[in-house]
């Protein structure tokens, strides 16, 4: 089992900046990629951003230029430095961790955190 904790969220101002955080603890040795989703009320949860254990990262379109994803491995952390926003980045951001364990894949979410983006 592995178990992620997500932190850093809250209420911002448009053109604002936040940053997320994402601790993971557990079985983490088998932790591949990891990622950011969001989900706004009503809509589906979408991929924002992922990163590999290796460091190749992968950005939704509407984030490109504005969000950066990074990982500290010895630490088991993945951050979401999120700039520019905009009051379409409101949603719940989730944390998602995919590990391989003993040849089965297996997906982890974190409780979520809520980004607000309004004046």
């Amino acid at each position: 089992q592995v178990h992620l904790v997500e932190s850093g969220g809250g209420l911002v101002q448009p053109g604002g900046s936040l940053r997320l955080s994402c601790a993971a603890s557990g079985n983490v040795w088998g932790i591949t990629t990891m990622g950011w989703y969001r989900q706004a009320p009503g809509k589906q949860r979408d991929m924002v951003a992922s990163i590999t254990s290796s460091g190749i990262t992968n950005y939704e379109d509407s984030v490109k230029g504005r969000f950066t994803i990074s990982r500290d491995n010895a630490k088991n952390t993945v951050y979401l430095q999120m700039n520019s926003l905009k009051p379409e980045d409101t949603a719940v951001y989730y944390c998602n961790a995919e590990g391989l364990y003993y040849s089965v894949w297996r997906d982890y979410w974190g409780q979520g955190t809520q980004v607000t983006v309004s004046s």
